[in-house]
Protein backbone atom coordinates (compact mmCIF):
# COMPACT_ATOMS: atom_id res chain seq x y z
CA UNK A 1 0.00 0.00 0.00
CA UNK A 2 1.47 3.43 -0.53
CA UNK A 3 -0.15 6.64 1.41
CA UNK A 4 1.13 9.68 -0.03
CA UNK A 5 0.10 12.83 2.75
CA UNK A 6 0.06 16.92 1.48
CA UNK A 7 1.18 18.42 4.79
CA UNK A 8 4.00 21.29 5.03
CA UNK A 9 4.42 25.04 5.34
CA UNK A 10 4.29 25.14 8.67
CA UNK A 11 4.95 22.63 11.74
CA UNK A 12 0.77 22.47 12.65
CA UNK A 13 0.40 20.70 9.18
CA UNK A 14 3.25 18.98 8.95
CA UNK A 15 3.32 17.32 12.02
CA UNK A 16 -0.22 15.50 12.14
CA UNK A 17 1.14 14.31 8.89
CA UNK A 18 4.40 12.88 10.61
CA UNK A 19 2.01 11.20 13.65
CA UNK A 20 -0.08 9.39 11.02
CA UNK A 21 2.61 7.82 8.76
CA UNK A 22 4.62 6.65 11.85
CA UNK A 23 0.97 5.32 12.74
CA UNK A 24 0.47 3.62 9.15
CA UNK A 25 3.59 1.86 10.20
CA UNK A 26 3.22 0.90 13.41
CA UNK A 27 -0.28 -0.98 12.78
CA UNK A 28 0.66 -2.04 9.52
CA UNK A 29 4.11 -3.82 10.22
CA UNK A 30 3.52 -4.05 14.01
CA UNK A 31 2.94 -7.63 15.92
CA UNK A 32 -0.67 -8.22 15.84
CA UNK A 33 -0.70 -4.72 16.70
CA UNK A 34 -3.08 -4.39 13.12
CA UNK A 35 -6.54 -2.97 14.62
CA UNK A 36 -5.84 -4.13 18.16
CA UNK A 37 -7.01 -1.52 20.82
CA UNK A 38 -4.22 -0.81 23.69
CA UNK A 39 -6.69 0.06 26.18
CA UNK A 40 -10.45 1.72 26.40
CA UNK A 41 -10.04 4.70 24.12
CA UNK A 42 -11.94 7.91 23.43
CA UNK A 43 -13.08 6.29 20.72
CA UNK A 44 -14.99 8.82 19.61
CA UNK A 45 -14.39 12.42 20.32
CA UNK A 46 -18.13 13.45 18.74
CA UNK A 47 -19.27 9.95 18.35
CA UNK A 48 -16.97 8.35 15.64
CA UNK A 49 -15.42 4.77 16.67
CA UNK A 50 -12.28 3.18 14.86
CA UNK A 51 -13.28 0.24 12.70
CA UNK A 52 -12.21 -3.26 14.26
CA UNK A 53 -10.41 -6.20 13.19
CA UNK A 54 -7.37 -7.15 12.00
CA UNK A 55 -6.27 -5.24 8.92
CA UNK A 56 -5.73 -6.93 5.36
CA UNK A 57 -2.56 -5.01 4.20
CA UNK A 58 1.13 -6.09 4.93
CA UNK A 59 2.85 -3.23 4.48
CA UNK A 60 3.31 0.80 3.94
CA UNK A 61 4.97 3.36 1.68
CA UNK A 62 4.77 6.57 2.80
CA UNK A 63 5.59 9.66 0.66
CA UNK A 64 4.92 13.61 1.58
CA UNK A 65 4.05 16.55 -0.62
CA UNK A 66 4.74 19.92 0.20
CA UNK A 67 6.35 23.59 -0.42
CA UNK A 68 10.03 23.50 -1.26
CA UNK A 69 10.22 26.72 1.55
CA UNK A 70 8.72 25.07 3.96
CA UNK A 71 9.98 23.17 7.16
CA UNK A 72 9.42 19.99 5.23
CA UNK A 73 12.97 19.04 3.91
CA UNK A 74 14.98 19.33 6.94
CA UNK A 75 11.87 17.75 9.41
CA UNK A 76 11.14 15.06 7.09
CA UNK A 77 14.60 14.49 6.55
CA UNK A 78 15.54 14.29 10.20
CA UNK A 79 12.13 11.73 10.73
CA UNK A 80 13.45 9.53 7.83
CA UNK A 81 10.28 9.95 5.18
CA UNK A 82 10.65 10.73 1.52
CA UNK A 83 9.43 14.24 0.18
CA UNK A 84 8.57 15.93 -2.70
CA UNK A 85 7.86 19.67 -3.46
CA UNK A 86 5.24 21.23 -5.58
CA UNK A 87 5.17 25.09 -6.37
CA UNK A 88 2.23 26.45 -4.91
CA UNK A 89 1.48 29.52 -2.73
CA UNK A 90 -1.59 30.54 -1.01
CA UNK A 91 -4.24 33.01 -1.26
CA UNK A 92 -5.99 34.27 1.81
CA UNK A 93 -4.74 37.19 3.50
CA UNK A 94 -2.01 38.27 0.27
CA UNK A 95 -1.79 41.58 -1.44
CA UNK A 96 -3.47 41.74 -5.11
CA UNK A 97 0.36 41.49 -6.89
CA UNK A 98 0.94 38.25 -4.89
CA UNK A 99 -2.58 36.86 -5.58
CA UNK A 100 -2.32 36.82 -9.27
CA UNK A 101 1.14 35.78 -9.13
CA UNK A 102 -0.11 32.53 -7.15
CA UNK A 103 -2.75 32.08 -10.13
CA UNK A 104 -0.31 32.12 -12.57
CA UNK A 105 1.05 29.51 -10.86
CA UNK A 106 -1.37 27.40 -10.22
CA UNK A 107 -0.97 25.29 -13.43
CA UNK A 108 2.37 24.30 -12.13
CA UNK A 109 1.01 23.27 -9.09
CA UNK A 110 -1.24 20.89 -10.73
CA UNK A 111 1.43 19.55 -13.44
CA UNK A 112 3.54 19.04 -10.16
CA UNK A 113 1.13 17.24 -8.56
CA UNK A 114 0.05 15.43 -11.29
CA UNK A 115 4.03 13.45 -11.91
CA UNK A 116 4.09 12.79 -8.45
CA UNK A 117 0.96 11.19 -8.32
CA UNK A 118 1.87 9.38 -11.96
CA UNK A 119 5.33 8.07 -10.39
CA UNK A 120 3.99 7.06 -6.92
CA UNK A 121 0.41 5.76 -7.98
CA UNK A 122 -0.80 6.21 -4.35
CA UNK A 123 -3.48 4.11 -2.55
CA UNK A 124 -4.43 6.69 -0.62
CA UNK A 125 -4.06 10.77 -0.87
CA UNK A 126 -4.22 12.66 2.62
CA UNK A 127 -4.28 16.22 2.50
CA UNK A 128 -3.74 18.16 6.27
CA UNK A 129 -5.02 21.56 5.20
CA UNK A 130 -3.04 24.35 3.63
CA UNK A 131 -2.03 25.03 0.20
CA UNK A 132 -0.06 22.43 -0.39
CA UNK A 133 -2.88 19.75 -0.25
CA UNK A 134 -5.13 21.74 -2.49
CA UNK A 135 -3.95 20.57 -6.04
CA UNK A 136 -2.66 17.17 -5.37
CA UNK A 137 -6.44 16.54 -3.35
CA UNK A 138 -8.04 17.86 -5.97
CA UNK A 139 -6.04 15.46 -9.21
CA UNK A 140 -6.44 12.82 -7.42
CA UNK A 141 -9.93 12.75 -7.31
CA UNK A 142 -9.93 13.48 -10.66
CA UNK A 143 -7.61 10.58 -11.50
CA UNK A 144 -10.38 8.34 -9.04
CA UNK A 145 -7.43 7.57 -5.79
CA UNK A 146 -9.28 7.59 -2.27
CA UNK A 147 -9.05 10.60 -0.56
CA UNK A 148 -8.93 11.54 3.41
CA UNK A 149 -9.28 15.49 3.95
CA UNK A 150 -7.82 16.61 7.47
CA UNK A 151 -9.54 19.82 9.38
CA UNK A 152 -7.43 20.69 12.42
CA UNK A 153 -9.38 23.76 13.55
CA UNK A 154 -12.57 24.70 14.65
CA UNK A 155 -13.25 27.42 11.84
CA UNK A 156 -11.87 25.23 8.85
CA UNK A 157 -9.44 26.27 6.23
CA UNK A 158 -10.43 27.47 2.75
CA UNK A 159 -8.44 25.10 1.54
CA UNK A 160 -10.44 21.93 3.08
CA UNK A 161 -13.74 24.21 2.53
CA UNK A 162 -13.16 24.33 -0.87
CA UNK A 163 -12.39 20.58 -1.53
CA UNK A 164 -15.21 19.37 0.39
CA UNK A 165 -17.54 22.07 -1.83
CA UNK A 166 -16.31 20.03 -4.98
CA UNK A 167 -16.90 16.74 -3.33
CA UNK A 168 -12.94 16.11 -3.97
CA UNK A 169 -12.95 14.07 -0.54
CA UNK A 170 -14.00 9.83 0.61
CA UNK A 171 -13.69 11.11 4.18
CA UNK A 172 -13.45 14.19 6.36
CA UNK A 173 -11.61 14.12 9.55
CA UNK A 174 -12.69 16.88 11.96
CA UNK A 175 -11.12 17.89 15.25
CA UNK A 176 -14.30 19.94 16.62
CA UNK A 177 -17.75 18.80 16.68
CA UNK A 178 -18.93 22.48 15.57
CA UNK A 179 -16.61 21.58 12.37
CA UNK A 180 -18.78 19.11 11.25
CA UNK A 181 -21.58 22.02 9.99
CA UNK A 182 -18.55 23.06 6.89
CA UNK A 183 -19.29 19.80 5.73
CA UNK A 184 -22.70 18.69 5.01
CA UNK A 185 -22.29 17.78 1.59
CA UNK A 186 -20.32 15.20 2.12
CA UNK A 187 -20.93 11.63 3.08
CA UNK A 188 -18.23 10.59 5.95
CA UNK A 189 -17.45 12.79 8.47
CA UNK A 190 -15.69 11.70 11.50
CA UNK A 191 -14.88 13.58 14.55
CA UNK A 192 -11.58 11.83 15.87
CA UNK A 193 -9.59 14.65 17.01
CA UNK A 194 -6.03 16.10 15.55
CA UNK A 195 -3.06 13.36 15.28
CA UNK A 196 0.01 14.04 18.22
CA UNK A 197 2.80 12.10 17.86
CA UNK A 198 2.96 9.20 19.69
CA UNK A 199 6.30 9.95 22.04
CA UNK A 200 3.84 13.07 23.34
CA UNK A 201 1.46 10.75 25.45
CA UNK A 202 3.71 8.43 26.70
CA UNK A 203 1.85 7.94 30.48
CA UNK A 204 5.20 9.39 32.40
CA UNK A 205 3.48 12.71 30.24
CA UNK A 206 0.28 12.38 30.50
CA UNK A 207 0.01 11.46 33.83
CA UNK A 208 1.95 13.97 35.55
CA UNK A 209 -1.11 16.07 36.87
CA UNK A 210 -2.88 15.84 38.50
CA UNK A 211 -0.52 14.46 40.92
CA UNK A 212 1.30 17.89 40.00
CA UNK A 213 5.09 18.23 40.42
CA UNK A 214 6.28 21.59 41.31
CA UNK A 215 5.50 23.69 39.06
CA UNK A 216 8.96 26.17 37.88
CA UNK A 217 9.26 24.99 33.91
CA UNK A 218 7.30 27.71 31.36
CA UNK A 219 7.47 26.63 27.99
CA UNK A 220 6.62 29.29 25.97
CA UNK A 221 5.29 28.46 21.94
CA UNK A 222 4.73 30.39 19.17
CA UNK A 223 4.57 27.56 16.93
CA UNK A 224 7.02 26.45 14.13
CA UNK A 225 7.96 30.09 12.64
CA UNK A 226 8.01 31.71 16.25
CA UNK A 227 5.89 34.36 17.35
CA UNK A 228 7.36 38.18 17.63
CA UNK A 229 4.49 39.11 19.44
CA UNK A 230 4.62 36.80 22.71
CA UNK A 231 8.90 37.09 21.81
CA UNK A 232 8.98 40.38 22.79
CA UNK A 233 6.42 40.28 25.68
CA UNK A 234 8.79 37.78 26.80
CA UNK A 235 11.49 39.77 26.71
CA UNK A 236 9.81 42.92 28.98
CA UNK A 237 8.96 40.25 31.35
CA UNK A 238 12.37 38.81 32.14
CA UNK A 239 13.37 41.42 34.85
CA UNK A 240 9.97 41.34 37.21
CA UNK A 241 10.73 37.29 36.29
CA UNK A 242 13.83 37.27 38.03
CA UNK A 243 12.98 39.56 41.05
CA UNK A 244 9.64 38.14 41.80
CA UNK A 245 10.30 34.23 40.90
CA UNK A 246 13.75 33.25 40.58
CA UNK A 247 13.50 29.74 40.61
CA UNK A 248 11.38 29.65 37.22
CA UNK A 249 13.15 27.29 34.83
CA UNK A 250 11.89 28.60 31.05
CA UNK A 251 12.06 26.69 27.61
CA UNK A 252 11.29 29.35 24.71
CA UNK A 253 11.46 28.24 21.35
CA UNK A 254 11.37 31.76 19.28
CA UNK A 255 11.61 30.94 15.35
CA UNK A 256 14.18 31.67 13.61
CA UNK A 257 13.80 35.41 13.35
CA UNK A 258 13.76 36.36 16.63
CA UNK A 259 16.15 34.04 17.91
CA UNK A 260 19.26 36.09 18.69
CA UNK A 261 17.44 39.17 19.82
CA UNK A 262 15.48 36.99 22.37
CA UNK A 263 18.36 34.77 23.33
CA UNK A 264 20.70 37.74 24.10
CA UNK A 265 17.80 39.31 26.18
CA UNK A 266 17.96 35.76 28.35
CA UNK A 267 21.66 36.05 28.81
CA UNK A 268 21.50 40.00 29.99
CA UNK A 269 19.34 39.51 32.41
CA UNK A 270 20.77 36.24 33.60
CA UNK A 271 17.37 34.42 33.37
CA UNK A 272 17.92 30.37 33.45
CA UNK A 273 16.50 29.29 29.83
CA UNK A 274 16.30 27.04 27.48
CA UNK A 275 15.63 28.76 24.20
CA UNK A 276 16.11 27.45 20.89
CA UNK A 277 15.10 28.52 16.86
CA UNK A 278 12.51 24.89 17.01
CA UNK A 279 12.03 22.27 19.45
CA UNK A 280 12.23 18.86 17.83
CA UNK A 281 12.20 16.98 21.27
CA UNK A 282 8.82 17.64 22.25
CA UNK A 283 8.38 14.61 24.33
CA UNK A 284 10.89 15.78 26.47
CA UNK A 285 9.85 19.63 26.51
CA UNK A 286 6.63 18.81 27.37
CA UNK A 287 7.44 15.99 30.43
CA UNK A 288 9.25 19.24 31.89
CA UNK A 289 6.58 21.60 31.43
CA UNK A 290 4.43 22.46 34.07
CA UNK A 291 2.46 24.93 32.06
CA UNK A 292 2.18 26.32 28.71
CA UNK A 293 2.53 30.07 26.60
CA UNK A 294 1.59 29.42 23.15
CA UNK A 295 0.02 30.28 20.16
CA UNK A 296 -3.83 28.90 19.75
CA UNK A 297 -3.22 26.52 16.40
CA UNK A 298 -4.86 23.45 16.36
CA UNK A 299 -2.02 21.44 16.34
CA UNK A 300 -0.24 22.94 19.19
CA UNK A 301 -3.68 22.62 21.12
CA UNK A 302 -4.02 19.38 20.28
CA UNK A 303 -0.42 18.18 21.92
CA UNK A 304 -0.99 20.39 25.01
CA UNK A 305 -4.41 18.45 25.45
CA UNK A 306 -2.94 15.15 24.70
CA UNK A 307 -0.78 15.74 27.52
CA UNK A 308 -2.73 17.45 29.61
CA UNK A 309 -0.99 20.38 30.17
CA UNK A 310 -2.68 23.66 31.30
CA UNK A 311 -1.93 27.28 28.81
CA UNK A 312 -2.11 30.44 28.68
CA UNK A 313 -3.35 31.26 24.95
CA UNK A 314 -2.41 33.85 22.47
CA UNK A 315 -4.21 33.57 19.47
CA UNK A 316 -2.47 34.16 16.44
CA UNK A 317 -4.60 37.78 15.54
CA UNK A 318 -3.53 37.31 11.62
CA UNK A 319 -5.37 33.73 11.44
CA UNK A 320 -7.49 33.06 8.94
CA UNK A 321 -11.44 33.76 10.01
CA UNK A 322 -9.60 33.97 13.04
CA UNK A 323 -9.71 30.31 13.84
CA UNK A 324 -7.15 30.09 16.19
CA UNK A 325 -8.95 32.64 18.51
CA UNK A 326 -12.08 30.04 17.83
CA UNK A 327 -9.82 27.23 18.93
CA UNK A 328 -8.53 29.13 22.52
CA UNK A 329 -12.07 29.92 23.54
CA UNK A 330 -12.75 26.37 22.79
CA UNK A 331 -10.38 25.30 25.32
CA UNK A 332 -11.27 28.20 27.82
CA UNK A 333 -14.73 27.55 27.95
CA UNK A 334 -13.76 23.78 29.77
CA UNK A 335 -11.34 25.40 32.17
CA UNK A 336 -8.32 24.26 30.50
CA UNK A 337 -6.98 27.28 29.70
CA UNK A 338 -7.07 31.50 29.86
CA UNK A 339 -7.07 33.38 26.74
CA UNK A 340 -4.63 36.97 25.95
CA UNK A 341 -5.51 38.59 23.15
CA UNK A 342 -2.62 39.34 21.14
CA UNK A 343 -3.27 43.39 21.18
CA UNK A 344 -3.68 43.22 25.27
CA UNK A 345 -0.53 41.02 25.58
CA UNK A 346 2.61 42.60 27.36
CA UNK A 347 5.58 41.83 29.70
CA UNK A 348 3.56 42.62 33.01
CA UNK A 349 0.60 40.50 32.05
CA UNK A 350 2.59 37.83 31.30
CA UNK A 351 4.38 37.94 34.64
CA UNK A 352 0.70 38.71 36.73
CA UNK A 353 -0.74 35.78 35.16
CA UNK A 354 2.17 32.94 35.39
CA UNK A 355 2.63 33.78 38.82
CA UNK A 356 -1.11 33.49 39.71
CA UNK A 357 -1.47 30.15 38.34
CA UNK A 358 1.78 28.83 39.38
CA UNK A 359 1.05 30.16 42.18
CA UNK A 360 -1.96 28.21 42.92
CA UNK A 361 -1.48 24.52 42.16
CA UNK A 362 -4.84 23.26 42.70
CA UNK A 363 -6.02 25.01 40.24
CA UNK A 364 -3.27 24.13 38.02
CA UNK A 365 -4.18 20.31 39.06
CA UNK A 366 -8.13 21.50 37.90
CA UNK A 367 -6.81 22.76 34.69
CA UNK A 368 -4.90 20.14 33.59
CA UNK A 369 -7.59 17.20 34.36
CA UNK A 370 -9.78 19.83 31.92
CA UNK A 371 -7.20 20.21 29.12
CA UNK A 372 -6.56 16.30 28.85
CA UNK A 373 -10.56 15.63 28.81
CA UNK A 374 -10.46 17.40 25.51
CA UNK A 375 -7.48 15.45 24.32
CA UNK A 376 -7.52 12.58 21.77
CA UNK A 377 -4.23 10.65 22.71
CA UNK A 378 -5.34 8.04 20.54
CA UNK A 379 -6.42 10.32 17.51
CA UNK A 380 -3.76 9.23 15.05
CA UNK A 381 -4.42 5.82 15.48
CA UNK A 382 -7.97 6.18 15.13
CA UNK A 383 -7.57 7.89 12.05
CA UNK A 384 -5.34 5.58 10.65
CA UNK A 385 -7.39 3.17 11.54
CA UNK A 386 -10.21 4.68 9.39
CA UNK A 387 -8.31 4.90 6.62
CA UNK A 388 -7.08 1.20 5.96
CA UNK A 389 -10.65 0.14 6.64
CA UNK A 390 -11.47 2.75 3.18
CA UNK A 391 -9.13 1.39 1.31
CA UNK A 392 -10.26 -2.07 1.92
CA UNK A 393 -13.48 -1.42 1.57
Amino acid sequence: MRVLIAAGGTGGHLYPGIALAREFKRLVKGPAAGFASAGPGRGGIGGATAPQGPPQIKDVEILFVGTPRGLEGRVLQREGFPFRAIRVEGLIGRGVIKILKTLTLLPVSLMDAYRILRDFKPDLVIGIGGYASGPVILLAGILGIRRVILEPNAIPGWTNRTLARLGRADLVVVAFEESRAFFKQMKLVAVLGNPVRRELVSPEITDSYPLGPDCHTLLVLGGSQGAHSINQAMIQSLEDFKRLKPDLSIIHQTGERDYEEVRRAYEDKGVKARVEPFLFDMGQVYREAGLVLSRAGATTLAEITACGKPAILVPYPHAAHDHQLKNALALAETGAAIVIEDHRLNGPIIVEKVLELMGDRERLRTMAQQSRAKGNPRAAEDIVKHCLELIER
